[in-house]
């Protein structure tokens, strides 16, 4: 099963290789600032520019949250270091990261792509629409 996994990994690396070049590293430059800035937004624009590089939308919601993991621990500790972390939300913020992060890669598993893209729009225009309206 490991094997078959790590095989399937490495194809599909290869074929994003190929097709993505040096819009991986555009992509992947404009995702790290848009998560520095925004302290975890890297997410919502790492989908549509993956796809970009020839993903399919599973395929790049599971390699945007592998690449924003690194990214965000390097954003916090930037954070943390200027004094913008408040550590007393750590913790908890962490345990429910977690948990819904397992519940969502689940989900993910069982929802076509359309309705994964279908999910993601109404969440980027729920986070958008509160965001303006918030305060």
């Amino acid at each position: 099963m490991v094997s078959k996994i790590g095989q399937i990994w490495e194809e599909k690396a290869l074929q994003a290789e190929k097709k993505s070049g040096e819009s991986g590293f555009i992509s992947g430059s404009l995702i790290g600032v848009a998560n520095g800035l925004f302290g975890g937004g890297g997410g919502m624009i790492a989908v549509p520019l993956l796809q970009r590089t020839g993903l399919q939308s599973k395929e790049a919601h599971a390699t945007a949250i592998l690449v924003i993991l690194p990214i965000s621990a390097i954003s916090f500790l930037v954070y943390a270091w200027r004094g913008f972390a408040t550590a007393n939300v750590l913790i908890p913020t962490a345990l429910g990261v977690t948990a819904g992060g397992f519940l969502g890669a689940k989900l993910l598993g069982n929802m076509t792509g359309k309705a994964v893209r279908i999910a993601f729009a109404f969440l980027q225009l729920f986070a958008g629409l509160f965001m303006l309206f918030s305060r």
